[in-house]
């Protein structure tokens, strides 16, 4: 197994747009299970040991995408390998206002470092199956949860200048963390 792991960690690294690799264009046949396990709390894991080079998560969060049966997936051109994902396989760790126009865009950053912009096709919204926590829509059939920081950050945003919210917020509704869900207008 660890053959397997290795070689498909060569084969993204040896590829320059690893960062956003065409995944919709790959489509390999199954390849089989690798022992990779991603936890509730967003770490990964190999064989039962927790990856901790960072780069090896990023690069294996770049190929990651979820299928219409459910199922997570590590894909290249020419190999795709079935993981286990126990809940959400990515994390929302931090939230931002982009003033970069007249437009205000909020930007959500992944526990892979990667950031995000909130829009319709990466809408924000709650998982009542979760307990209504915060959920952000990504490319590939993925999501990443809200970290209980972010959650806070995005509560603050929409509830700072006086009551009135920030842009983009529509309406404010209860939630797990015993504060406020934060439902976005689709831009």
């Amino acid at each position: 197994m660890k053959d397997r792991f290795e070689s498909l960690a060569g084969q993204v690294q040896s590829r320059r747009d690893f960062d956003s690799p065409p995944l919709h264009l790959w489509h390999p046949p199954l390849s089989g299970d690798m022992a990779i396990r991603i936890d509730a709390q967003g770490k990964w894991y190999h064989e039962g040991r927790e990856i901790k080079r960072e780069s090896l998560v990023r690069l294996f969060a770049s190929i990651l995408r979820r299928e219409r049966d459910g199922e997570y997936y590590l894909v290249t051109p020419s190999e795709k390998w079935r993981i286990s994902v126990e809940w959400y396989p990515l994390l929302v760790i931090d939230f931002d206002v982009l003033e970069p126009t007249r437009a205000h865009l909020l930007q959500g950053t992944l526990n892979t470092g990667r950031k995000v912009i909130v829009s319709e096709l990466q809408p924000l919204f709650l998982d009542a199956d979760a307990g209504s926590i915060a959920v952000m829509t990504l490319p590939h059939g993925l999501s990443a949860i809200c970290t209980r920081p972010a959650w806070y950050r995005l509560v603050a945003m929409a509830s700072h200048q006086d009551g009135v919210t920030a842009p983009g917020v529509r309406r404010i509704s209860a939630c797990t963390f015993g504060f406020v869900a934060v439902a976005l207008i689709h831009h």
